[in-house]
């Protein structure tokens, strides 16, 4: 495929789990590990089928090799603990001791295992470290080995940075940081949390950049997400235009960030004047809530806004966020493919338009 096409399309990276792939990767699965690979390779060519069948230019294997897309770093490393949140009893992996290396390669070895299934380009993601010290850090548990949450996202970036070394060198076309904690700083509300959410907000910014500072040959993203995913949980709705962020992401030393524009007060994208011009935009333009299906036409609607401000060679399109927002969560895979295939229909429009 190549790299010059126009609008090119794709899935933010995970995609919904059914309950065969969630009984798999269930703690109490009975399969030893052989047939556990065996099925769920067969699970993985699934995934990679429906994403070619919707026509997309960009696949990921769904992350469905991964229990939880931030509980991957307990597989890269030691140091973790699995318990349970107290604010909602859902699974909860803290660190409780100092990282040390455990499984280098974990995620090269997913792309390692998608290369041989499709010819379309690769994309691979990985949590960003100031999103793991905000999930996975305790005051209580964790303080023994990392006083502060800054101590242990700091010792989370030569972890990660290790993987995308790998992942470069597997040829993996696009490695994706995802950070929604960055994100968060949008929201007024949250601002107000902080005794300096500028600083907050840097921090995440330098940890990221650390992750990926000279690593050439390979497209560099970073996904800003707004908690599409908690939202389809019913949980807390982060709002905000992105003018409050807009120099830390001037900042990432990336050429490309995934920005949400389907949900409420995404703001204007009026924005995208404001950031460098080397810098490529994934255009949440699908939504990856539940029930709502947008048509191809209200997905060309959007793209359009955009250019009205960025030029054709620099977006791409995308749904918001991830279709897969917690383990738990029930999404329609059969939906997900349709919405793609929107995406895909609203792309080939743009192309005949601008070519």
């Amino acid at each position: 495929m190549s790299d010059d096409i126009l609008f090119p399309t794709s899935v933010i990276g995970s995609l919904p789990r059914p309950q065969f792939v969630k009984d798999l990767i269930a703690d109490d699965c009975p399969l030893d590990e052989a047939e556990y690979r065996r099925l769920m390779g067969a699970a993985i060519r699934t995934a990679v089928a429906m994403q070619e069948a919707a026509g997309l230019d960009v696949v990921t294997d769904g992350e469905w090799w991964r229990k939880s897309y931030i509980g991957v770093i307990a597989e890269l490393a030691h140091g973790f603990e699995l318990s349970r949140n107290p604010a909602d009893g859902r699974p909860w992996t803290v660190v409780v001791d100092k990282l040390s290396p455990k499984q280098p390669g974990f995620i090269a070895k997913e792309i390692a295992f998608l290369k041989p299934l499709t010819n379309r380009r690769l994309k691979a993601t990985l949590p960003a470290p100031a999103l793991l010290g905000e999930r996975m850090w305790d005051p209580v548990k964790s303080s023994a080995a990392y006083p502060t949450r800054d101590d242990f996202v700091r010792d989370c970036v030569p972890i990660l940075r290790r993987e995308v070394e790998l992942l470069r060198d597997q040829g993996v076309s696009i490695i994706q940081i995802d950070d929604p904690h960055l994100c968060l700083f949008v929201d007024p509300v949250v601002r107000s949390q902080y005794d300096d959410p500028d600083r907050a907000a840097d921090f995440a910014v330098d940890m990221d950049n650390q992750l990926v500072d000279g690593i050439a040959g390979v497209k560099l993203a970073v996904h800003l997400c707004r908690r599409a995913g908690a939202r389809a949980r019913g949980e807390a709705d982060h709002r905000g235009g992105y003018d409050p962020i807009l120099r830390q992401l001037g900042r990432l030393k990336v050429g490309h960030i995934t920005m949400e524009f389907t949900s409420p007060g995404a703001g204007d994208m009026s924005v995208f004047q404001k950031l460098p011009e080397h810098v490529e935009i994934g255009l949440g333009c699908v939504s990856c809530q539940p029930g709502q299906i947008d048509s191809a036409e209200t997905i060309v609607e959007r793209v359009e806004m955009a250019l009205r401000y960025v030029s054709p060679s620099r977006i791409t399109l995308n749904p918001d966020c991830g279709f897969a927002p917690g383990s738990a969560a029930e999404v329609s895979l059969d939906e997900v493919y349709i919405k793609l295939k929107n995406e895909v229909t609203a792309a080939q429009c743009l192309r005949d338009k601008h070519v």
